[in-house]
């Protein structure tokens, strides 16, 4: 089916930035919209930005001017360049695609298994 591998998380100071990226991989037919979403310890998971394959985008208000999402349709590859980090947006970094793919009817969600970004204060 579907492989999605995230890489990028790491620790860094307020102030500084981190470039996430997620590939994915597998029987793919065509991958749909693409995201991140992130959850903190204790916390629900919550969508960060998202990016449909025409491009277009959308972002949660707490990262609006700070994050951008982009993404490289030929590699099936989604990236989030984030910066003026906060402590705040410490968390566990998650991509999720909606692709289609032969052995599955219909357009289906699939998820990473997350990279860590912490903020130092």
């Amino acid at each position: 089916q579907v492989q999605l591998v995230e890489s990028g998380g790491g620790l860094v100071q307020a102030g500084g930035a981190l470039r996430l990226s997620c590939a994915a991989s597998g029987s793919i037919l065509i991958v749909y919209s693409m995201g991140w979403y992130r959850q903190a310890p204790g916390k629900q998971r919550e969508l960060v930005a998202g990016i449909t394959r025409d491009g277009n985008t959308n972002y949660a208000d707490f990262v609006k001017g700070r994050f951008t999402i982009s993404r490289d349709n030929a590699k099936n590859t989604v990236y989030l360049q984030m910066n003026s980090l906060k402590p705040e947006d410490t968390a566990v970094y998650s991509c999720n695609a909606n692709a289609r793919v032969p052995s599955r009817i219909g357009r289906n969600d699939y998820w990473g298994r997350g990279t860590q970004v912490t903020v130092s204060s």
